[in-house]
């Protein structure tokens, strides 16, 4: 059986609202304001923190750098919250906490109007981000497929695929077909394929924005080679930074855009 559309738009309400902000983040540390200056970097140096936070009247008011660290007390050197540090609540989803991360490499998190955590572009290393991006990939390749099965019926993409590429997809499918499963042809084919399909397609292309063929292969190489990262556990970061939040950026609105898509063939 394959996935429907309303299946689709129940897993991708599922990874948007399932995982927030407080799945990643580490509780600020802070200290009172008029801490002494070298201590507090001693014990930032000792603990690897590039960031604690300040506390004036007993609230946290904003942060001080360890490399900005100095003589006197930590209140000098007290960097106040501002919204250029984009400040993200503990519910916000994790696509806005790399559009925050992409401007600083930090961002702080809030409950009830005060700071509690910070993540740092290490934390997208951790399991609830792997396993969102990885999911969020998953659904637009169930979208790309449920694509091709409207757009060509009866397999007729072939002509579209190198004979390699289709060679490797039949055999895929023969192998699945020994071990009892009953796989389509289109079911065996690798992502950056079924990517490779669908650039013809100026329709899908418009939806998502793509300018060009060169330009949507492109998309989904990266797409694919962040996938492949996620699922061979390898590391995302730093490397893969710039690739996260492209995709994190624009990957919310191409799977409302691609099931949009899909509806009006679905409708025909």
């Amino acid at each position: 059986m394959h996935p429907q559309p309303l299946q689709t738009s129940r897993l991708r309400r599922m990874f948007f609202e399932g995982f927030t902000a407080m799945d990643i983040a580490e509780p600020l540390v802070s200290f009172d304001a008029d801490a002494p200056a070298g201590k507090v970097k001693a014990f930032m140096a000792d603990q690897d923190f590039d960031q604690v936070g300040i506390r004036v009247d007993g609230l946290v008011r904003g942060y001080v750098r360890r490399e900005k660290l100095g003589e006197g007390t930590c209140g000098e050197y007290l960097h106040p919250f501002t919204p250029a540090d984009d400040l993200v609540t503990d519910t916000a989803s994790l696509i806005d906490v790399v559009k925050s991360l992409s401007i600083n490499q930090q961002c702080f998190v809030t409950t009830l109007n005060e700071v509690v955590a910070i993540v740092a572009l290490e934390d997208l290393e951790k399991p609830p981000m792997r396993m969102f991006l990885f999911g969020l990939i998953t659904l637009s390749e169930m979208v790309l497929t449920n694509l091709i099965r409207r757009r060509y019926p009866d397999d007729s993409w072939h002509s579209l695929l190198s004979e390699p590429r289709l060679a490797k997809a039949q055999n895929l499918q023969q192998e699945r077909l020994r071990r009892g499963q009953k796989p389509d042809l289109v079911d065996c084919l690798q992502y950056g394929d079924k990517g490779q399909i669908l650039s013809y397609d100026e329709g899908v292309r418009q939806a998502i924005g793509w300018k060009t063929r060169k330009e949507a292969r492109r998309a989904i190489k990266e797409m694919e080679t962040l996938r492949n990262n996620l699922a061979h556990v390898q590391a995302i970061i730093p490397s893969g930074w710039e690739r996260i939040v492209a995709t994190c950026s624009h990957l919310e609105d191409n799977l409302n855009h691609l099931a949009g898509r899909l509806n009006e063939m679905s409708s025909r």
